[in-house]
């Protein structure tokens, strides 16, 4: 049965996201606030095919940012990035650059969300995330930061990454961090049936010194995470 369900929902997500984004191309030359439209509306048909399909629901819960902050999120799952999009409205979320060369995914998130780093240039790719963030957080939008860097199985050691410090010092605002439990639910191709949360956390306040951010912020992921699995 979970076979079954995993591969309706393949089916679903490729039929949508083919069809739309197909029929949507004209948007990419437009601006950026029509592929965002398009985007939300992709994102929004993906979840409610999870839930029909798979079985999957959601809840999210914690006070939900409606300032321009940044918010450093777990990562287990793609649906991680939908629906920290959609809880958020219209955040910059930082993302390996090669993720934009994806057809259809890379080309709209290139278009409406992405802050795009390129890991091998070290400070210089720093340098260039910061003055796009700070151009996403001038525009009233939160900044949205993977601070492992990657996917990251349940119950997997923690590893994060020096990035997220470096963006948290230079933007000078809040860190909302953010727990969930996807990967009990998604976990590659296998889809499975139950209610995924996605946790807003207290936020920590700017201005902390590198060692003692890094603390607090993998402590307060870490600890609702595990609660949640």
């Amino acid at each position: 049965m979970i076979f079954l369900r995993s591969l309706l929902f393949l089916l679903w997500f490729a039929a949508v996201t083919i069809l739309l984004g197909t029929l949507a191309l004209p948007l990419l030359l437009g601006p950026r606030q029509a592929a965002l439209w398009l985007s939300r509306n992709w994102a929004r048909a993906t979840l409610w095919g999870l839930k029909l399909f798979a079985g999957i629901d959601a809840r999210v819960t914690g006070n939900v940012p409606k300032a321009p902050v940044l918010v450093a999120a777990k990562h287990m799952s793609a649906w991680d990035t939908l629906a920290i999009h959609l809880a958020l409205g219209d955040p910059g979320i930082v993302l390996k650059r090669s993720l934009l060369w994806i057809p259809f995914f890379g080309w709209y998130v290139g278009k409406t969300s992405a802050i795009p780093i390129d890991r091998g240039a070290g400070a210089s790719a720093l340098r260039a995330m910061a003055r796009a963030a700070q151009k996403v957080l001038a525009e009233g939008r939160p900044v949205v930061i993977f601070p492992e860097g990657t996917r990251k199985k349940p119950g997997a050691p923690p590893d994060y990454k020096p990035g997220v410090a470096g963006l948290y010092g230079q933007l000078g605002v809040p860190c909302v961090p953010v727990a969930l439990n996807s990967g009990r639910y998604w976990q590659g191709f296998w889809k499975r049936p139950g209610t995924i949360t996605l946790a807003f956390l207290e936020p920590i306040p700017p201005g902390l010194k590198r060692a003692e951010f890094m603390a607090i912020l993998e402590e307060r992921i870490e600890t609702a995470t595990a609660a949640l699995l």
